[in-house]
């Protein structure tokens, strides 16, 4: 018999911390909801752990500056340049035993995966005894874009396959952006669909089938440009390591996962004069070389702040964050992750070009 009750509550009597899950595709949303979550947070003492795809924190830098009292930044542990599914003992449990020590401990942690991860092995990890008896999964968030599912980026073309089957039935068909949203969906106490500000009610319609189609029993919520009450996605009480069976995954079988499907790099980019005509090219470019996401932080010359750039595919945003800090150095970097063969010379070199013209 475990020590788990329902009500997240060890049965000798101890309170274990509710941790959430944030999970989703590149791109989703994410460090948009935490950050909402963070200024609504009521006076709790909340501790973030994020994970990104890239040697680049960028979330982390958003939510460091975000000035809200929950954000401290004592409470917010960054594990860059791996996906934490994969690093669950070398990366995620130092990261936990970090914020357990706070005086005092935080009442809730945040872990906002990267959008390459898997949420299930990161679930089981709360399973190993060094944590099962501190910590329970309060619940695992699945945030979706909206207007990525509805241009069909999650969904195999099924004619387009048959024919490439019946050409070469060797080939292996299997579309690595459908297999971590699916997972994503199929562990999710709760599917946020976002950024509905982009599609109309009937791409929301279908989008919502086309989610019920991977996960039947997925319980969605809809919201634009990530405006939800943390009531909703706090306090569930899922104990969803005591569950871990009934959140399949096409991974299941497998002895150990990777991420050989995408491919990541960081590239450097000088001071810009006209940051409009360098994002039209930036989109330009992302068309072009099939770019899955792009974000980081661009210098424009005679300007005191940092230029925040985030996108997925050709659709790109930009704003001004916060002010160059006096000690740091000035310098662009974007972090860039495509499909596996993204072509780093191509995108280096139109950068390049893109930064002359700007």
């Amino acid at each position: 018999m475990n020590d788990q009750s329902l009500n997240g509550q060890s049965l000798n009597g101890l309170a274990k911390i509710p941790a959430t899950i944030i999970t989703g595709f590149l791109g989703a949303g994410k460090t948009t909801i935490i950050r909402r979550i963070l200024a609504n947070s009521g006076g709790r003492r909340l501790a973030l752990v994020i994970n990104e795809f890239g040697d680049v924190g960028v979330d982390a830098e958003i939510l460091k500056g975000c000035g809200d009292l929950a954000c401290d930044a004592r409470s917010i542990v960054e594990l860059a340049n791996g996906c934490i599914c994969c690093t669950v003992a070398d990366d995620f449990l130092p990261a936990i035993e970090q914020l357990l020590a706070l005086d005092p401990p935080p009442e809730h942690i945040i872990i906002e995966t990267s959008g390459l991860a898997l949420p299930k092995p990161l679930v089981k990890a709360f399973d190993w005894p060094a944590i099962r008896s501190r910590l329970t999964v309060d619940g695992v968030i699945a945030i979706v874009d909206g207007a990525a599912v509805a241009a069909g980026r999650f969904a195999s073309d099924p004619e387009q396959v048959a024919l490439q089957r019946q050409a070469d039935p060797s080939v292996d068909h299997d579309d690595p952006l459908e297999e971590v949203f699916g997972d994503q969906l199929l562990c999710a106490d709760i599917v946020v669909v976002n950024k509905t500000d982009l599609i109309d009610e009937v791409e929301q319609r279908a989008v919502v089938d086309a989610i019920l189609a991977r996960a039947p029993r997925a319980k969605i919520v809809s919201v634009a440009e990530g405006r939800i009450e943390p009531a909703v996605l706090l306090g569930l009480c899922a104990a969803a390591e005591d569950d871990v069976e009934n959140r399949p995954s096409c991974h299941d079988g497998e002895a150990e996962h990777d991420h050989d499907d995408f491919d990541s790099l960081v590239v450097e980019v000088g001071s810009i004069s006209d940051s409009a005509a360098f994002m039209r090219r930036l989109a330009e470019i992302a068309g072009r070389v099939d770019v899955l996401r792009i974000k980081g932080f661009l210098d424009v010359r005679g300007k005191p702040m940092r230029l925040l750039v985030q996108g997925v595919g050709e659709r790109l945003q930009h704003n001004f964050d916060r002010p160059w800090r006096a000690e740091e150095l000035r310098r662009g970097r974007l972090v860039i992750i495509g499909v596996k063969g993204l072509d780093a010379a191509a995108v280096t070199g139109l950068l390049d070009v893109s930064r002359a013209s700007a």
